[in-house]
């Protein structure tokens, strides 16, 4: 598998997720930019990454802007075709803009943006970054944004349900979904998700912040080990 990472103006981890895939994970790895109009030669069998950060510096809604970027109608095709795509935080925001996942993110219920480390436990073993996890294992993954509280309707939410689409739950250091580990406000606790044919991801935590020993925490790192581990198998 080869990575494509895409960079929208304001893009600030963008570095981050390069460096994972290319150097922790040693897979080949395109940078994408923003006004490009080719995915250069990565296929449905590559992952296109779009990382965090504050994309045409979140002057609209999150992600709205960059969602209309050159690059996203090949993003678009490329999900739609079958091709893996992963938003995390901003990407997140972008790809639910996209209307490649449901939803929505809001700001967070408190109003103030946060930075910590977060628990959240996996939800399912039934998508390629959560196949090989731990469903009563906890990962502490940072968490970094201001407007991060998912946000769906009642059907929409249903749907998420009855489909097995939610990744991620915000939870305590035991593995307890209550109000107390939720960070932001998040709608039944969640903090990621991905599409109904599953091979589009999107969670706001950061796992390429916590994927390397030299960071002292290496949960993020087993997201991309499921991944690669899925079409190496």
């Amino acid at each position: 598998m080869k990575f494509g990472v895409v960079i929208f103006p304001g893009s600030n981890c963008d570095a981050d997720i390069i460096h994972v895939c290319q150097n922790v994970m040693q897979c080949e790895t395109r940078i994408l930019w923003h006004k490009d109009t080719s995915l250069q030669d990565l296929t449905t069998d590559d992952c296109i990454m779009i990382p965090g950060g504050f994309s045409y510096g979140d002057y609209l809604r999150c992600g709205a802007i960059a969602r209309f970027s050159p690059i996203m109608e090949k993003v678009i095709e490329h999900a739609n075709n079958g091709g893996y795509v992963f938003g995390i935080c901003n990407g997140f925001q972008v790809l639910c803009e996209s209307h490649l996942l449901p939803g929505a993110l809001l700001m967070n219920d408190h109003q103030k943006f946060i930075c910590q480390n977060q628990y959240l436990i996996p939800q399912t073993k039934n998508a390629a970054i959560t196949r090989n996890l731990d469903l009563s294992e906890p990962l502490n993954i940072p968490i970094a944004h201001g407007e991060g509280r998912y946000y769906a309707d009642e059907n929409t939410l249903n749907q998420l349900k009855q489909n097995d689409q939610i990744l991620f739950r915000y939870c305590d250091a035991d593995g307890n979904i209550n109000k107390e580990s939720n960070p932001n406000g998040s709608i039944e606790n969640i903090a990621g998700i991905c599409n109904a044919t599953r091979n589009v991801f999107g969670m706001m935590p950061h796992p390429e912040r916590c994927a390397e020993s030299v960071l002292g925490n290496e949960d993020g790192r087993k997201l991309f080990e499921s991944l690669l581990n899925l079409v190496t198998a």
